[in-house]
């Protein structure tokens, strides 16, 4: 406990990763539904190394954001962060995170930079001052419960772990056993749950799941109205209730409008899956006046003529 206070000790820190190695980019491995298991795997084994425990730190998001990949951690005991901060300091974390990369991912060395900030602090500038460091993650609260996504894949690591506890012959590279919840781009040509075509101006289109080239164009284009448009997609999408798309532009506000645009479309796309359909896009584009983007997206005309 901290400043007197009867509360639980509870703080928050950012841990940003960025691999040195231009053939590896953790934003896009993570965002990758075969790789995200394996990337998650590797954090949680780390971080636990840095604790002592496998509960000694909580990850509540991962964020993507090129060419950084930032993880939200919060600690509910100080004697848990104290022991993160000296395996951070000492480099010790840093290892242990290229080691379980290296592992999970079955690849050569992963070099990383890493730097652990709070707020508008950079922790890596007074990591020598241990209090000073204790004392702002104590000020920054953790602002939101674990994202449904991680639910998932520590759901799906404990089970992991147990199945090697009792099978000696798993190899402890293998993420096979490890499942990503909710495939970012389900394949086209899977069945969906809806109607197979819908129509638009009179024509009839597929009614295909949205691919990362529609995810592309989307971002590109959207602009300030990607707010408008996540709010349509909210009132049958229930990751993208309140306060959903007012957190996404928050945390990506420097980044700017496509990195928004982005990472809401994301969001759709991984809670719903197979329902992730470019109809159900169309119609919300459609909704705020976004016609010439709809158009783009089903190949009516160029996005050259949509600009």
């Amino acid at each position: 406990k901290m400043a007197g206070s009867s509360l639980p000790w509870t703080g928050s820190a950012y841990l940003f990763l960025q691999s040195t190695c231009k053939t590896i980019a953790l934003p896009s491995l993570y965002e990758s539904s075969q790789k995200k298991p394996c990337v998650f795997k590797a954090l949680k084994l780390a971080l636990a190394d840095s604790t002592g425990s496998v509960n000694g730190v909580d990850m509540l998001k991962v964020h993507c954001s090129h060419p950084h990949l930032i993880v939200q951690l919060r600690f509910c005991r100080q004697e848990n962060c104290r022991r993160f901060l000296r395996s951070y300091r000492e480099g010790a974390l840093q290892k242990s995170l290229q080691s379980h990369l290296q592992l999970s991912l079955a690849t050569t060395m992963v070099p990383l930079e890493v730097e652990l900030k709070v707020g508008s602090e950079h922790l890596d500038k007074m990591l020598k001052d241990e209090d000073r460091c204790l004392e702002c993650i104590y000020r920054e609260k953790p602002d939101r419960l674990p994202d449904e996504e991680i639910t998932e894949l520590e759901e799906c690591f404990k089970s992991l772990m147990l199945h090697q506890s009792t099978n000696n012959n798993v190899a402890g590279k293998d993420c096979s056993p490890l499942k990503c919840p909710s495939q970012p781009y389900p394949p086209q040509g899977s069945s969906l749950p809806t109607e197979l075509t819908f129509i638009f101006q009179g024509q009839q289109f597929d009614n295909r799941t949205i691919t990362p080239d529609d995810h592309q164009k989307f971002a590109k284009s959207v602009s300030k109205k990607w707010k408008q448009v996540g709010r349509s997609l909210q009132r049958s999408c229930r990751a993208l209730r309140d306060p959903a798309i007012d957190t996404v532009a928050l945390e990506y506000e420097r980044e700017g409008l496509y990195e928004q645009a982005y990472q809401m479309l994301l969001r759709f796309i991984q809670s719903e899956g197979k329902r992730a359909t470019i109809a159900r896009l169309v119609t919300a584009l459609e909704e705020n006046g976004l016609v010439s983007l709809a158009e783009e997206l089903l190949g009516l005309h160029s996005s050259e003529e949509c600009s």
